[in-house]
């Protein structure tokens, strides 16, 4: 039934079990193991478990399993696995399907942790690593080799708020037998399309928009039921990533509200660069959303809406920056993105601050460049809000 509703209907109800209690909010299974009947069925359930068959939870939880299957549906993946972290769901899908002597194209604007496993990480095992312009599809296709195993990239990057081609850098991917993993934050799954435009894999930082309130870390591997089961579930496991019953209830009922809250955010993001992006303390005004975007027509494309983060370049460099940061009022200064609240953040001195400053002025992170991840806020004040931080900037 779940397979026919639409997303907000899943967002609420797909993937529910409900105990023999009959509760309302999902039951939070707070255990870490599970008893079985006899010897012979703790033996039985070693070799093969069914759906509703659980061993230890780091194995897997139903507060957990409903969680997967209620994100799977949203996103259209057959499965899906939760982890510790966003960062634990990038690191998992990847590392668990690579080996020495693996080639790997990826984009180049990516964040800094992303950065951080395929630069150092994967390199340190044997995984050749490739970057190119995430844009530039002659690019992708120069890097492309017969012995690349996985392409991978940030559907819209952060923070320039890049956007990539999702079908056409998978065509790509496919013709060498790529596999296509996508972070796929930005997107959120309320505007994602990511799989049905050619995506194999899609991971998400669960700490954004999924929990939305600043609560909980989290993450979810998204792909085929071969792919998270056969290599996705043995590697994670049996290295510890997994997503704790509590943290999956947490988002559980983040899911509920998801589609209010990022419809809201993205129309806020909007309503805030209309009324801003022509100010004189600006150089750059960056939303996928609005039609000066250079991707505008790609954003909506894949996305129909142009997200919930908007990024700023302030034209006074640093010292602006952080002007225009501790005039706010509203959005408040963290590092966070996707939540209820408005957030702004300085990249080149918290998310990016590991990379030279030769890369971040490559991938166009300059010292004035702000992000601000929209809340749900009143548009009016949010626009005020960001107008009287520009204004203390000139």
């Amino acid at each position: 039934m779940s397979e026919n509703w639409n997303k907000r209907t899943n967002a609420v109800h797909g993937g529910t079990r409900r105990s023999q209690y009959g509760e309302v909010s999902e039951a939070i299974f707070m255990t870490q193991g599970f008893v079985y009947d006899s010897a012979e069925a703790a033996e039985a359930r070693f070799i093969e478990s069914g759906d509703d068959e659980f061993i230890y939870a780091r194995y897997g939880n139903p507060t957990v399993r409903m969680f997967e299957e209620r994100i799977a549906l949203l996103e259209g993946a057959e499965d899906g696995f939760a982890t510790a972290s966003g960062m634990a769901a990038v690191s998992g899908a990847l590392t668990a399907m690579l080996k020495a002597g693996d080639h790997v194209v990826s984009s180049r604007a990516l964040f800094g942790s992303c950065l951080y496993i395929l630069e150092e990480v994967l390199t340190r095992y044997g995984v050749e690593v490739t970057f190119v312009d995430g844009t530039d599809l002659t690019q992708w296709e120069a890097a492309l080799r017969p012995d690349t195993r996985a392409v991978f990239f940030e559907s819209v990057s952060n923070p320039t708020l890049e956007v990539i081609d999702i079908r056409a850098v998978s065509a790509l991917a496919h013709k060498v037998g790529a596999t296509v993993v996508v972070d796929n934050v930005f997107a959120t799954p309320v505007f994602s399309t990511a799989i049905e435009q050619g995506a194999d894999v899609v991971v998400y930082s669960a700490t954004k928009h999924i929990d939305g309130q600043g609560r909980a870390l989290g993450g979810i591997i998204l792909g085929t039921k071969e792919f998270i089961r056969k290599t996705v579930e043995p590697y994670m496991k049996h290295t510890g990533g997994s997503m704790s019953p509590f943290t999956a209830w947490v988002m559980l009922k983040g899911l509920e509200t998801l589609s209010l809250r990022v419809n809201a955010q993205a129309d806020n993001a909007l309503k805030v660069i209309e009324a801003v992006r022509d100010h004189p303390a600006l150089a750059r005004a960056l939303y996928p959303g609005h039609p000066s975007h250079p991707q505008h027509n790609l954003s909506m494309g894949q996305m129909e809406k142009g997200g919930t983060v908007l990024s700023l370049d302030l034209k006074g460099g640093q010292p602006a920056a952080f002007t225009f940061l501790n005039t706010l009022q509203v959005a408040v200064i963290s590092n966070n993105l996707g939540d209820a609240k408005s957030i702004v953040t300085h990249p080149a001195t918290t998310t990016h601050q590991r990379l030279s400053e030769e890369q971040r002025a490559e991938l166009g992170i300059t010292p004035g460049l702000v992000r601000l991840s929209m809340g749900i806020e009143d548009a009016a004040d949010l626009i005020a809000d960001v107008t009287a931080g520009l204004d203390a900037a000139l």
